[in-house]
């Protein structure tokens, strides 16, 4: 008998070689594939002629292949690859600006009838079609009676082609579909008008004739809404479960002593600005409370956040608590450390920093410092919490830059049997509903004024050619005191790709700048070094730092006013706004240059775009959310959030949103899940048995 669980080997028709092949795809089981849904449709009754073609539109036609070819982009080892196609009325350019797969372009040569659906593009006043689905076709050019329709097209592997796929599928479906059982409450999917599980999925799979091409190909049918709407909505339930779980719990509930945190902004050369004295507030809110603070602060690079974060934990210090402050990276936990020793220790507060290239000795004292209780404000990276590191009486844990925004630290704290207040900031702008929507678990704080004084960051995107004028006004920023960063991707050459490294580069800055001193930081180099090198960059003595993107968080040197990103259509948008945050640290005018080479691909060229046109973090991530799709953004893969099937966390919010109220509002009438309308919630949540093969990888 054929199960969910059955091993996708054993279906008919697949055997080892291809369960292979489909293992590359995370299927391993029968259930596996019915949830491996198309990643798009073909209208099969629009087929079209190359000359109607129209920029913007997603079009299907038939076609043989005319020429296949690989475009060189200039001296790299990159390539463009085209194929030609061509019917009765013109041609088109089919571009790859990656490649699907290993020898995707052997499996087909000129002569070849072909079927290509995708996004038609206009490039230079020219139509191309950009990453097509290209099927081959066994007879000539004509649509056989038999073809009507929608056809599910899905995400390809060298060796499965789409009719092999489809043919998975439907075997599938014929020798499991009797284990489809429903997941969701009646009174559930009535509410929202939602169709059952079952049909959704046959109909996802086969959506057969007369079917609306536009609905399928926007996911608005009322069969891939449903199975988007569970999707999220299991996350939702998930989160609403972890935030009572806190509300539940103990933690201290601080007094209101404010006079260590007035002594501080005494000694702060700038006055805060409303946003960060707001959100200052809202924490002392939140410490006062008997049960566990989990804050996020998102702010956009530079605005205050580490002193919002060092102001709020002298409450909890004056207490007689300490305050735990983790970061990613060691040159961000040495720097926050440097910040906190000179507001804090002039009043008395002993900090320490723990790292993990710290010297056993020197690692063992500071770890007997922090038992002891005489290290009150600890900064270090995950080495705060390995087993060894025993707190003498943890009262505030603040974590800077973690995409999961501390579950996992919270968990390893939690065995210790600790129960700290939780503060956790990140520069990365996330849209605010976006924010309070996937991070259901924490409360959300917003800076978004920086502060006063700072000067808008002038960006240009600048073309290699013209690196001889960018140095020229490089020297000349320099002849005025100043320092500046130049930013690469790679550490050393790496033969398989073509970018300028930092290492040699640096040898060639120093000529070029001589008598003025370059550095080179990059995060292969030992803790020590790095900390001499940033000491020596912000002293001025040295003037350019060339750096990998190990800069690109928290480090903050007042005199930079230029940055020069090299081969910047490789870099991210969010990191390109990260890495421009260096610089508009002081009072003088700091300006940007991105320096492109050769060809990028129009992706790239939006990125850069954005850059020039908007200093706005947020403004900026939601482009990102938009151009790299929410899995990257939010980094799923590393954060602990599922890796979604069908639902899009920026396409989809608005069945986001209705998950979420759903969710709470079930909780809230019905905290254990207990009545009988609730039982196979109960069932999934409670008992931990999984609600169906859909979501297996949830929780």
């Amino acid at each position: 008998m054929i199960r969910f669980d059955t091993p996708i080997q054993y279906l008919k028709g697949v055997g080892p070689k291809i369960a292979a092949l489909l293992a590359r795809k995370e299927i391993f089981q029968v259930g596996d594939i019915l949830t491996w849904f198309p990643r798009s449709y073909e209208d099969l009754k629009a087929a079209k002629h190359i000359s109607q073609l129209k920029p913007g539109e997603t079009a299907s036609f038939i076609a043989q292949v005319g020429a296949i070819r690989e475009i060189p982009l200039g001296k790299s080892s990159r390539r463009i690859h085209e194929m030609i196609f061509t019917d009765n009325t013109g041609r088109i350019s089919g571009k790859w600006f990656r490649v699907p797969f290993r020898n995707y372009f052997k499996t087909f040569k000129p002569g070849d009838y072909v079927r290509v659906t995708g996004e038609i593009k206009s490039y230079r006043h020219t139509v191309e079609i950009h990453h097509p689905d290209v099927q081959k076709r066994d007879e000539e050019a004509t649509l056989s009676e038999g073809e009507k329709g929608l056809l599910p097209i899905y995400s390809e592997t060298e060796g499965l082609n789409q009719k092999l796929i489809r043919k998975i599928v439907t075997l599938a479906f014929e020798n499991a579909q009797d284990e489809i059982e429903e997941t969701l409450p009646q009174w559930l999917l009535k509410k929202y008008n939602y169709p059952d599980l079952k049909t959704s999925l046959l109909k996802v799979h086969h959506p057969g004739e007369n079917e609306n091409f536009t609905l399928w190909s926007e996911y608005k049918t009322p069969y891939q809404m449903r199975l988007i709407f569970e999707e999220l909505f299991w996350l939702e339930l998930m989160l609403a479960q972890s935030r009572a779980g806190i509300v539940k719990e103990k933690s201290p509930a601080f007094k209101p002593l404010l006079s260590l945190a007035q002594k501080m902004r005494k000694n702060l050369p700038f006055q805060l600005t409303d946003d960060q004295e707001k959100v200052i507030a809202e924490i002392t809110l939140d410490l006062i409370k008997p049960h566990p603070m989990h804050r996020l602060v998102q702010g956009d690079v530079g605005c205050g956040k580490t002193v919002v974060a060092l102001l709020t934990s002298a409450m909890v210090l004056e207490n007689g608590y300490q305050v735990a402050m983790m970061a990613p990276t060691e040159i961000l936990a040495e720097q926050h450390f440097l910040k906190a020793k000179e507001l804090l220790e002039p009043l008395g507060i002993k900090c320490a920093l723990l790292t993990g290239s710290q010297k056993e000795k020197q690692a063992k004292e500071i770890k007997k410092n922090i038992v002891e209780g005489n290290a009150q404000l600890i900064v270090g990276t995950h080495a705060l919490i390995q087993e060894d590191v025993e707190f003498f009486k943890l009262g505030l844990v603040i974590i800077d830059e973690q995409h999961r925004f501390g579950v996992k630290q919270r968990a390893e704290l939690k065995k210790k049997g600790l129960s700290p207040h939780f503060l956790v900031m990140t520069a990365t702008p996330i849209p605010r509903t976006l924010a309070m929507t996937v991070y259901g678990d924490l409360d959300v704080s917003i800076i978004k004024t920086l502060p006063k004084g700072r000067q808008p960051i002038v960006t240009k995107v600048v073309h290699e050619s013209k690196r001889q004028a960018v140095y020229g006004f490089l020297k000349d920023q320099l002849a005025k005191n100043r320092q500046a960063y130049v930013i690469y991707p790679l550490v050393e050459e790496n033969e398989k790709m073509d970018l300028k490294n930092a290492t040699d580069s640096a040898r060639h800055l120093e000529k070029e700048f001589a008598p003025y001193k370059v550095g080179l930081l990059h995060g292969r180099m030992k803790a020590d070094e790095k900390e001499t090198l940033m000491r020596d960059f912000k002293s001025g003595t040295i003037k350019i730092l060339v750096a990998t993107t190990v800069v690109e968080v928290g480090v903050d040197v007042p005199q930079a006013t230029m940055i020069l990103i090299e081969h910047a259509e490789r870099f991210g948008l969010s990191q390109l706004h990260q890495l421009r945050g260096r610089v508009g640290r002081g009072a003088d005018k700091s300006y940007c240059v991105l320096m492109t080479s050769y060809a990028q691909s129009n992706e790239a060229k939006e990125r850069l775009q954005v850059m020039t046109e908007t200093s706005d973090g947020f403004k900026i991530a939601e482009k990102d959310l938009i151009l790299r799709g929410p899995g990257e953004f939010l980094g799923t893969r590393q954060s602990g959030l599922p890796g979604f099937r069908m639902a899009n966390l920026v396409r989809d919010i608005e069945i986001l949103i209705q998950a979420r109220e759903a969710a709470f509002e079930i909780l809230k009438n019905d905290p254990k899940l207990l009545s009988p309308d609730n039982l196979l919630l109960h069932q999934a949540i409670i008992e931990k048995k999984k609600p169906s093969l859909l979501f297996a990888k949830i929780g």
